[in-house]
């Protein structure tokens, strides 16, 4: 199997697109076209994680965190990460990355974070805008149906939890072709009026290509009217961190426990405690203080994210509990996830995590 089909079920998941604009998610390494024999997924990719696929006869290896994230200009073996590329090519080995995309998908980091916290009711906590567009076209009556179809299966169609969904007018529309042309209905030269449906859906920009193209596909006419809009409503399906709920409320040192219990972080560092019982939970997988003042927009009781600088805690202001329990920590389900998302598409192809814990931070 090639590292194209291989990644195709990655980014149908999490779409490269939806990486942010700092990023460098994708195939860092390696031809696309290159046969796969086994895969090696891992958090990070250090020079350790390359000797394992070596060993292991791994010649793709996933990661979440890219390897080369602030480009390289030279590749001399200076620092890890040029040694690192420049092994695996040797090698023959492709190295691909699935980072903030990841993050951002309703499925992604932080809902799998949220899964293993055994929150129910998950809510992206800041919803992405800008990223939906919507589709209008024309079509006979009759053809409607199939075109509509053709569409949600593209991917068009979503609104929440909901899937399928358009708007339709009946009207009239009319043409007159060309000598040059070959009318599906009334004759070339002539004016024809013909009833026709507007057929109205919306889409993430992600999927503009497929359902353009399913759409075209499917229409009958030699030469299809359609209509792109830009839309500003938030897509709440993709967009940083996640909110959720316990089934049960629990007191903030019990719930702090089982948080260290579950990720098996080796600190949790916090903000003052209030005496509140926990209900409802923010989290963001990796460095997330960003959202600190929207956890507390949605009423979220505790945020657990990573990387909080010590002016950050400041900002609870007794509203929340702030809680950092490690980067590494609070994404190593990512590893998980990826995996699944293999098994699922390719259930007998040989796909393998990584034995190593590469959490550069170690605890006294």
């Amino acid at each position: 199997m090639k590292i194209k089909e291989i990644i195709k079920p990655l980014e149908e998941f999490a779409p490269v697109y939806l990486q942010e604009s700092y990023d460098n998610s994708g195939l860092l390494v390696g031809n696309e076209n290159m046969e796969v024999k086994k895969v090696l997924i891992t958090l990070d990719v250090t020079e350790e994680v390359l000797d394992e696929a070596i060993t292991k006869q791994c010649n793709l290896i996933i990661s979440h965190h890219p390897v080369i994230f602030k480009g390289l200009k030279s590749i001399t073996g200076k620092n890890s990460s040029e040694r690192i590329v420049a092994k695996a090519i040797k090698n023959d080995i492709g190295i691909y990355s699935i980072h903030t995309n990841l993050d951002n998908v309703d499925e992604g980091v932080n809902s799998i974070l949220c899964d293993k916290l055994g929150l129910k009711n998950k809510k992206i906590l800041s919803s992405k805008k800008e990223l939906l567009r919507k589709l209008v076209t024309f079509c006979p009556v009759d053809d409607a149906e199939q075109v509509r179809e053709a569409m949600f299966s593209a991917g068009a169609g979503y609104l929440g939890n909901y899937d399928s969904c358009s708007f339709n007018t009946p009207g009239t529309g009319s043409f007159k072709g060309s000598e040059d042309t070959n009318p599906y209905i009334g004759e070339k030269g002539k004016l024809h009026y013909e009833e026709e449906i507007r057929i109205e859906t919306i889409y993430p920009v992600y999927r503009e290509k497929k359902i353009l193209n399913a759409m075209l596909e499917a229409h009958p006419y030699e030469e299809v009217a359609y209509d792109i809009y830009f839309l500003e409503n938030e897509f709440n399906r993709v967009g940083a961190g996640m909110t959720g709920e316990l089934e049960q409320e629990m007191n903030e040192m019990e719930f702090l426990k089982r948080v260290k219990e579950i990720t098996q972080t080796g600190c949790i560092k916090h903000s003052k405690l209030l005496g509140n019982k926990i209900k409802k939970v923010a989290v963001c997988g990796g460095s997330g203080s960003f959202l600190i003042h929207g956890a507390i927009k949605t009423g979220a009781d505790i945020f657990i994210t990573g990387d909080i600088k010590y002016h950050d805690f400041f900002e609870a202001e007794n509203k929340i509990v702030i809680a950092d329990i490690g980067h590494y920590e609070s994404e190593q389900f990512a590893r998980e996830l990826i995996f699944n998302i293999f098994i699922k598409k390719f259930p007998n192809f040989a796909v393998l995590i990584s034995d190593l814990k590469t959490n550069p931070i170690n605890y006294l």
